[in-house]
């Protein structure tokens, strides 16, 4: 089984949950942008955390086997804050480089008039870099922010197959379909989502444009929730086929948009049989390696 998580935090997770991906079945993910937890106070803090995400996180996962690409944004969340505004300016030099799959994350967290500006300013960044578009929609009266979500992207210009609406559930999936975007759904132990309602969502709708990620983080989640998803839907009654459609094909086809997917095997990883070593362990980035003491 192949499995490819569009949407998890991998800066906030250890290397045990590496491996444990790894022999779960995950050989690609994507890491979008996400806020720290606590408030950042200036722009170059946002850009060291972009370097991160498109270097030493790159070369963190590729040593357990791992393909990793990223998304950058300014965050809804951190968008309220007139500190964070100037990174927008910071963005374009970062959607230019390799690994780099789309704008995001962006959208609404509290629907204010600062969230507004800044998610049409990033639909016209991926406009203008010809990328994909991942948005996050609102913890809080999540079917208006939905419904806000889409008009936004249509006055945008940016082709609804080029957006993927994310943290979606039963009261907006129906809209997203409508609305000829992809649509996601992050797969948690206990709030938004879990593998079995999704399940029962893709009984109704289908597997078309349909993505599941586990969107773990620093918070209380799971990174293996892609593979219990796969699990649940083969003891639902879906093929193998449709396991594949929903945690490989649809992801790559999405994010395949920008052009820079790599899904290449890591080498050292080309089968199965080097999942308990990884792959060059002499490797290191800047100098650093994952590696801890000497290992045979």
């Amino acid at each position: 089984m192949r499995i490819f998580d569009p949407h998890i935090h991998m800066t906030s997770r250890t290397t045990d949950d590496y491996t444990a991906m790894y022999r779960a079945g995950v050989r690609a993910l994507v890491e979008p942008s996400f806020w720290l937890g606590q408030p950042r106070t200036n722009a170059g803090s946002f850009a060291d955390y972009f370097d991160a995400l498109i270097g030493w996180e790159r070369f963190r996962a590729a040593q357990y086997g791992i393909r990793h690409h990223a998304t950058i944004g300014l965050n809804p969340k951190e968008a309220n804050d007139p500190r964070c505004r100037e990174v927008l300016a910071l963005l374009p030099r970062y959607l230019a480089k390799d690994g780099v799959v789309a704008v995001g994350e962006t959208g609404y967290d509290s629907m204010t008039p600062a969230e507004d500006e800044v998610f049409a300013a990033q639909l016209e960044l991926a406009l203008r870099h010809g990328l994909p578009a991942l948005v996050h929609t609102p913890h809080r009266d999540k079917a208006a922010g939905t419904l806000r979500t889409l008009d936004v992207v249509r006055e945008s210009g940016l082709a609804p197959e080029r957006v993927l609406v994310d943290h979606l559930n039963e009261m907006t999936v129906a809209a997203v379909a409508d609305s000829g975007c992809w649509m996601g759904f992050s797969i948690y132990p206990d709030t938004k989502m879990d593998e079995h309602r999704f399940v029962a969502i893709l009984r109704e709708y289908g597997t078309e444009r349909m993505l599941a990620n586990s969107a773990a983080d620093w918070g209380h989640s799971d990174p293996l929730k892609t593979r219990a998803t796969a699990e649940a839907m083969l003891e639902a009654g879906f093929t193998e086929h449709d396991v594949d459609v929903v945690l490989w094909q649809n992801p790559v086809a999405f994010y395949g948009q920008s052009g820079r997917l790599n899904l290449d095997p890591v080498p050292g990883f080309e089968t199965d049989a080097a999942d308990d070593a990884l792959a060059a362990a002499g490797a290191t980035f800047e100098g650093n390696s994952v590696l801890r003491g000497v290992r045979a």
